[in-house]
């Protein structure tokens, strides 16, 4: 259990300043007020006051509950595993590790059921992830088995020699044939739950660009990571004017018929913790991708 106190410096509502100046989200902050560990000059107050300046707040962050993280027999596409490394095509829908509000059907309930041996690097309830991708998103994902395994799959993250292509369908025509978009990204301070470009407590993030195919309305490209920010293709397609297609969150609203963003790890490529030798692995669009491209009215290229 820990505490934190602030003094408001101007009026504002109480749970919009609070986010604003944390990693707390809103509706965190709007738990605490009405459970009581947040106070305001000692008293319990409402989840939409309005501070005044110099108010005193102080919240009493209560210790986490480890979840528990069960074994479930859930099935899994493994493209490759050995003793040091499993690599899963993660499908549609999947949460990859446990938390609040997904407890269970998640890809490591799922690998917990089909292995015994993966890395606790990274606790209870991430047991082996190296990296993630989003619910939505479909794809190639590599998981570590044991303790040796993440820290070489995580230096070379951190050192960039981790592989990792996509595939997206974005609105609108794409002018140029190549690009990359280098924008920090941070949280969006309107919002918690999305990123954004921005300069504000933002880290570097840089993605390569490469068309494929155009389609009236619509561009299918290729995505090189540089780096991994969360959600960063989705917000560096949408900053320069092209949001993924299907995307609820960076999109518009009215789009292709899709449980999610049209983007899928189709390319990923490392070296073996192990035997350092290089390993690289594709996996094909998914069925509902395919089937939406189908849909879409090809451009025929012009020389």
């Amino acid at each position: 259990m820990e505490t934190y106190t602030f003094v408001a410096e101007e009026k504002a509502r109480i749970d919009k300043w609070m986010s604003e100046r944390s990693d707390w989200s809103r509706s965190q902050i709007q738990d605490w007020i009405k459970a009581g560990d947040l106070l305001v000059n000692g008293q319990i107050v409402k989840p939409n006051y309005k501070l005044q300046e110099g108010d005193e707040i102080v919240v009493t962050v209560p210790d986490a509950v480890e979840l528990e993280v069960l074994p479930e027999n859930i099935p899994l596409d493994v493209v490759y595993e050995d003793e040091d490394v499993i690599v899963v095509n993660k499908a549609r829908g999947m949460v990859v590790h446990p938390a609040a509000g997904h407890t269970s059907g998640t890809l490591v309930n799922a690998l917990l059921y089909h292995c015994d041996d993966l890395s606790g690097i990274n606790g209870v309830k991430r047991p082996g992830i190296v990296h993630r991708i989003d619910k939505d998103t479909t794809g190639l994902l590599m998981v570590a088995k044991n303790d040796v395994a993440h820290e070489s799959l995580a230096s070379q993250l951190k050192d960039r020699k981790i592989k990792r292509e996509y595939i997206a369908l974005v609105h609108g025509e794409v002018a140029h044939e190549l690009g990359t978009i280098e924008a920090p990204i941070g949280r969006d301070t309107n919002d918690r739950q999305r990123m954004t470009v921005t300069d504000k407590n933002a880290k570097e993030a840089i993605t390569h660009f490469r068309l494929l195919e155009r389609y009236k309305d619509f561009t299918l490209v290729e995505c090189k990571l540089e780096t991994g920010r969360t959600h960063q293709i989705r917000v560096h397609m949408r900053y320069i004017g092209h949001p993924l297609a299907g995307d609820p969150k960076y999109g518009p609203r009215r789009t292709i018929q899709l449980n999610g963003q049209a983007l899928h790890a189709a390319t990923l490529g490392f070296f073996h913790p192990r035997t350092n030798k290089w390993l690289e692995f594709e996996a094909k669009l998914p069925a509902d991708f395919e089937a939406e491209l189908a849909k879409l009215d090809k451009i025929e290229k012009t020389r």
